[in-house]
């Protein structure tokens, strides 16, 4: 799915909400969950206006990342939506968290980050693997006013891959 280039000038700052992404996938979500509640609002991707480079996320914490994003994307006089998430292990003091799309080493690794999951969690019993997935989303409107919010699954790592889908595949997450 392609994200068609919008002209920021056509959009009415107080209609849009602009999500911190170049991600289509990403906007369909985040458009899908926030229209219901905001049907006039227009969503759009960062993506969609302009290339952008991604903002070194330094935070230590998921909300710290959010922001990060949202606050530095959302200076253009538009509200701003951004989120960081990933896979929270117990026994791994919290590994690989903020870092889970780079936990091997190379951003978006999905195959290597299973790996290197299941190695530092395969003498560890089932009863301690549990886990979660976060996620955590940022809003920024034009004045600098921030609303968070946070969400966590709760489950357990299993032993070995299923599936295709990132760290998740790994996970026998119960929302």
């Amino acid at each position: 799915m392609a994200l068609n280039k919008i002209d920021i000038d056509t959009l009415d700052p107080a209609r849009t909400i602009v999500v911190a992404t170049g991600n289509a996938h990403k906007l369909v979500e985040i458009e899908d969950i926030l229209s219901r509640v905001l049907p006039d609002v227009t969503f759009v991707a960062l993506g969609q206006l302009g290339d952008f480079d991604d903002p070194e996320e330094t935070g230590t914490t998921f909300l710290e990342n959010a922001l990060i994003k949202a606050e530095r994307r959302g200076a253009n006089g538009h509200v701003c939506i951004a989120d960081d998430s990933g896979l929270v292990v117990d026994a791994l003091d919290g590994e690989p968290g903020v870092y889970s799309a780079r936990y091997a080493g190379v951003h978006g690794d999905d195959a290597a980050n299973n790996a290197k999951l299941l190695k530092n969690l395969a003498e560890v019993p089932e009863a301690k693997r549990t886990a979660r997935f976060m996620s955590v989303v940022a809003l920024v409107d034009a004045s600098g006013m921030v609303l968070t919010g946070t969400g966590a699954c709760e489950g357990t790592i299993g032993f070995e891959g299923r599936g295709e889908n990132g760290l998740a595949t790994i996970a026998v997450l119960a929302c």
